[in-house]
């Protein structure tokens, strides 16, 4: 009988007790570029929109977030797999982002970023000219077509 040994289960399921416990979450997203725009929808599900914090100095771009759960007294929990607390995600843009073009929206629990290419990042074309069509000579510190 084969036994499917996966030595970082027990690291997973340590490592996500511990982050139940202190600092801020994680929160699973997608980026793709679509044309000129890259696109971000991040999972968060139960936030208040208020309470989505976006920011961009320089290069990073920070998510937070805060999810409150709605306390009751006299109540014995069974299980309680829903997480509360701060959520945080942190992306390094790089170059050729437009940043005063960044907007967000916030529908059915999903964040979604658009980050705009800049302009000078943007392919361009280069026109090819014949060698003949603009050379230049410089006769007599005048500048001059040499056709």
């Amino acid at each position: 009988m084969a036994v499917n040994f996966d030595p970082f289960r027990d690291l997973d399921r340590v490592t996500g007790a511990l982050m139940d416990i202190r600092g801020p979450r994680l929160m699973p997203m997608d980026l793709y570029r679509e044309g000129d725009v890259y696109i971000l929808n991040a999972d968060m599900p139960g936030i208040d929109p208020g309470s989505v914090d976006i920011d961009v100095d320089g290069q990073l771009l920070t998510i937070r977030a805060e999810r409150t759960m709605a306390s009751h007294e006299n109540v014995k929990w069974i299980t309680r797999e829903r997480l509360s607390g701060s959520f945080l995600r942190q992306l390094s843009l790089g170059q050729g982002i437009d940043t005063e073009q960044i907007n967000a929206t916030y529908a059915n629990g999903v964040l979604t970023i658009a980050i705009p290419v800049s302009e000078t990042a943007k392919p361009r074309k280069i026109e090819v000219r014949a060698p003949d069509e603009h050379v230049l000579t410089i006769a007599e510190g005048r500048t001059q077509s040499a056709k």
